[in-house]
Order: structure tokens, then C-alpha cells, then sequence
């Protein structure tokens, strides 16, 4: 059985981390410099209770935003407002204002993911043997 990593690990076409790993305290966990992805932006927040972010859009990327702890307030240029949870995912075009607030009691953890040029569709192919291949339990 593995150990749970605690420290950026690069392989041979791979890169697992931590969030602890990516740094502590409030502000920005950098995983796509971290990792080095390529493909689009990555990042974690940690924000504190109350804190609200800039008013801001983007000139090219869409975003989406999974909640990972506390709960968040995304408020939208059309003045709309969405409370979310952990689990809570939110997809915004470029050109939309938005604002991320805290309105939890503890530090919240969001990811942020960004990007242009459309999805490349379903490319996946089987890995290994016909047995490694498929999925299931105890695997």
C-alpha cells in the first residue's frame, strides 16, 4: 500500500502533491506551476472568514470554481448571488464579472481552473493489461 504524500513527488509523466505541500497560510496555492500543467490554469485559494475578492473578469479564460471547505458567496455582474458549500462547483464565461466572499466562520479552500480553446473531447485509452485496464474495487 502507498503512503499519503505530504510533498511534490514528479514521476516519469506525472506529479502528485499536497495542498500542504503547495504552501500554507491565506492567499494562493500555485498547482499549475507546482505540477506543471500546461494545458490551463490551476489554482487552490485559502481566504479567510469575511474576506471578498477584486470584482474581475477575464479577457479569454472561463473558470470554474470547486468549493473545497467552508462556505463561499459568488457574486455575478448581473448583481446575482449563489451561497456554496463544499462540493459546490460554479462555471463562469470570461467576459462575466465575478467575486468570490467568504461568508464562513473558518478559512475556505477553493480551485480555480482556467482556460480557452474548448474541451478536446473524451481521448482516453486503455493502460496496461486487459486486466489493469478496468476498474473496480480492491484494485
Amino acid at each position: 500500500m502507498s503512503e499519503q504524500v505530504t510533498e511534490t513527488i514528479e514521476g516519469d509523466g506525472y506529479a502528485v502533491s499536497s495542498l500542504d505541500a503547495l504552501g500554507d497560510g491565506l492567499g494562493f496555492r500555485k498547482i499549475r506551476t507546482q505540477l506543471g500543467v500546461k494545458a490551463f490554469g490551476i489554482n487552490a485559494v485559502v481566504i479567510p472568514p469575511n474576506y471578498a475578492s477584486p470584482k474581475h473578469s477575464h479577457e479569454r479564460q472561463e473558470e470554474t470554481y470547486f468549493v473545497h471547505k467552508g462556505t463561499l458567496e459568488f457574486e455575478f455582474g448581473d448583481g446575482t448571488k449563489h451561497r456554496l458549500g463544499p462540493g459546490g462547483i460554479v462555471r463562469v464565461d470570461a467576459s462575466t464579472v465575478r467575486r468570490v466572499r467568504n461568508v464562513g466562520e473558518e478559512d475556505a479552500i477553493y480551485v480555480c481552473a482556467g482556460g480557452e480553446g474548448g474541451y478536446v473531447g473524451r481521448d482516453g485509452v486503455p493502460g496496461g493489461d486487459d486486466e489493469d485496464s478496468r476498474g473496480g474495487f480492491n484494485r
